[in-house]
């Protein structure tokens, strides 16, 4: 059976290259995002929390929908891309950044959206599972939880992400809202408190 991935892992992906899966180069990461944030239920959030945010591209752009954002990684380099990347966009005060894992006690937060953008498959089922069991206090009542991550196998990866992402859907009291899926990516959406559509919670009406 995979082990869960060590932090020098991480670090040592880093040291070869500045931008190991080019998240800022590629279209597909683009288009990923695109879609990740449009996914989104609510138009704007107090407070996101973004693990493994990599190179910032995502943790930059979410602080358009978010007052503040705490974004965490292993890697020490990955962190210094990201604090440059929001230097150079001017949101740097707008993003607390952590050296972290997943794995680890996650921030006070409450936090109203959480974000797992290619980072779940990086666990075991069974320790995956017990990190958000764990971890529900941290979220603000009907928070949004948001989970992105490549269909593919990967040697290298305990699960798959459909593995990850069907462990997230399985976290007792959080409500899938939504989603999208292709040949590579899967995106879910879940709500910590109700199940309810977003015309519904904004009073679209319906007939």
């Amino acid at each position: 059976m995979s082990r869960p991935l060590s932090d020098a892992y991480f670090e040592r992906l880093y040291e070869q290259s500045d931008d190991p899966w080019e998240l800022a180069g590629r279209w597909y990461e683009a288009r990923k995002y695109a879609i990740t944030m449009a996914l989104l239920p609510s138009p704007r959030y107090r407070h996101a929390f973004e693990p493994g945010c990599s190179v910032g591209v995502l943790t930059d752009a979410l602080t358009a929908r978010c007052d503040h954002v705490t974004a965490g990684d292993v890697a020490s380099r990955a962190l210094e891309a990201t604090d440059h990347r929001l230097a150079a966009s001017g949101r740097r005060n707008r993003v607390t950044l952590l050296k972290s894992s997943l794995d680890e006690p996650w921030p006070v937060g409450p936090f109203d959206l959480v974000v797992f953008s290619e980072i779940c498959y990086y666990f075991e089922a069974e320790q995956l599972r017990k990190i958000l069991d764990d971890s529900r206090s941290r979220l603000a009542e009907g928070a949004h939880v948001v989970a992105a991550h490549w269909r593919h196998p990967v040697s290298d990866y305990p699960i798959t992400g459909d593995q990850a992402n069907a462990v997230i859907a399985a976290t007792a009291g959080w409500f899938h809202l939504g989603g999208y899926r292709d040949e590579d990516v899967v995106i879910d959406v879940f709500d910590t408190g109700s199940g309810e559509s977003v015309a519904v919670r904004t009073n679209v009406p319906r007939g």
